[in-house]
């Protein structure tokens, strides 16, 4: 399961009663692809438990995880061991670690449209090796829809779906490239509306996360195809909104953001990394360099979309100074959501490879963006790096700062045309907001002043202020403990 992290979203799920943000979707989509007669358990240890009922009903236990998930996993394989079960592994954490999971008995690596069926051939002749590994980069086209009927939708509060893996990108510190290669593949459109289809069908009426960490690695095919069908397709499902992971040159694109409005995104997630050319330059963040990210910004924003943003500390080329540069963009740049971390190295990327031969790899890689932890040695002394990144977090989540923050980005937003759909957790969330936020919180004061300049400047926007108040509780809990 998740620790309490920057994307856990714990304190901020307990007011809408959600367990965790989303399924599963590596574990759900590998179901869709074993033996039709196989009967599947699914267990998200982020809503559920392993008890030893379910232990005795298995046969095989089918283990995916994050690097950030590595300690429960080893005790997960461990307690399935124990019990005689045949343990099958895969995912980003097995990737680059599965020589110190020695429960593991078959390891199914890389993507599994590939390496799964090598495994069930061996399987059913009675002879599957330890390790199942590929090169190669599978056509998603015949990847089959996840099997959400496994699971529970009331204990999440997102749903996610994927159209396409890879990047045309290469940042030093990106693991994708790596893992999924630097030509995008995207499923069909007919394949993305039988997928959402499939979920409106078994009730899913909230927003959607599309998971790809570059949705607009494929532009064209959005602009031509993607994105029109999915207009279509919400003509009559209009409050189901979107969000997902895009690059910065999305601002470039008039076409392509109105498109992505019009679809229902709300919301993209974009690698800002830092203000630093110098910093951009060393991390191969091409997509960032000679512009100006501050109006990038706004475009994306005045376009209607909600730019969360990634942000780095620790770069070779970065001085005590970009604290405060740091601290300087965030705040002119109305980011309300911005997950601030030190530079990380993760097995396999170009970065990894340089601190490798560099001999500056000092541990294992925590996956935790907001631990305040690295994996390698920095140039910058660690003392002053680990202070600075500190003040940076509990700066620009001190009530007074975020909520300045809400109101700057809330005066760029345009509104939707189309109201997103209110339901009953909704509504339990905005009165628990009351009490939680304005009545004993720390930030009481600061709530009723955004509530009150909401409904008299950006009325339309009032949910969605409510909404970013209750992620900064989480945030501001999450920061004073890094």
């Amino acid at each position: 399961m998740f620790a309490d992290t920057f994307w856990g979203l714990k304190h901020a799920l307990k007011f809408v009663h959600k367990k965790t943000g989303t399924p599963p979707l590596g574990l759900i989509t590998v179901a869709a692809m074993l033996p039709a007669d196989w009967n599947l358990r699914l267990l998200d240890l982020n809503v559920t438990v392993l008890s030893d009922d379910d232990i005795v009903w298995a046969d095989f236990a089918f283990v995916s995880a994050m690097v950030i998930q590595r300690d429960d996993t080893h005790r997960v394989i461990d307690r399935c061991k124990a019990a005689g079960l045949t343990v099958v592994a895969g995912g980003p954490l097995f990737t680059g670690e599965h020589p110190t999971f020695p429960g593991v008995d078959h390891f199914v690596l890389n993507e599994a449209e590939i390496t799964l069926p090598l495994f069930l051939e061996d399987l059913a002749r009675g002879n599957p090796q330890p390790i199942y590994t590929t090169t190669q980069f599978p056509d998603i086209q015949k990847t089959p829809a996840p099997r959400w009927d496994l699971v529970d939708m009331k204990h999440y509060a997102t749903m996610n779906i994927q159209f396409s893996r890879g990047c045309p990108f290469n940042c030093e510190f990106c693991s994708i490239t790596s893992m999924f290669g630097r030509v995008p593949r995207t499923k069909t459109s007919d394949q993305l509306i039988t997928e959402l289809d499939i979920l409106y069908g078994l009730g899913w009426r909230g927003a959607v996360f599309v998971v790809d960490d570059n949705f607009i690695g494929n532009a064209r095919e959005l602009k031509e195809d993607v994105l029109p069908a999915l207009i279509r397709w919400r003509r009559d499902k209009r409050g189901i909104p979107f969000n997902t992971e895009v690059s910065i040159n999305l601002s470039d694109d008039d076409l392509l953001m109105g498109l992505m409005v019009e679809a229902g995104f709300n919301t993209v997630f974009v690698g800002i990394e830092t203000p630093s050319e110098d910093g951009l330059a060393e991390c191969s963040k091409n997509q960032n360099r000679g512009r100006d990210l501050l109006a990038s910004v706004k475009r994306l924003q005045r376009a209607g979309l909600e730019v969360q943003g990634g942000f780095i500390l620790g770069f070779d080329t970065d001085t005590p100074s970009i604290f405060q540069q740091q601290i300087d963009f965030i705040a002119h740049s109305g980011v309300v959501t911005a997950m601030v971390g030190l530079l990380q190295a993760p097995y396999g990327t170009k970065l990894y490879r340089r601190m490798e031969k560099e001999g500056r790899l000092n541990t294992e890689m925590s996956g935790d963006n907001s631990d305040g932890s690295t994996n390698i040695v920095t140039l910058m002394d660690p003392g002053v790096l680990h202070e600075g990144y500190r003040h940076v977090l509990t700066h620009i989540y001190s009530p007074r700062v975020y909520y300045d923050r809400v109101i700057s980005f809330l005066r760029e937003l345009q509104p939707p045309k189309v109201g997103v759909r209110r339901d009953r957790s909704n509504m339990m969330a905005f009165f628990r907001s009351i009490l939680r936020l304005g009545i004993i919180g720390p930030e009481r004061f600061q709530y009723w002043r955004l509530w009150f300049w909401t409904l008299t400047h950006k009325p339309r926007l009032f949910p969605q202020a409510i909404s970013l108040a209750i992620y900064g509780h989480h945030f501001r809990i999450v920061s004073e403990s890094s």
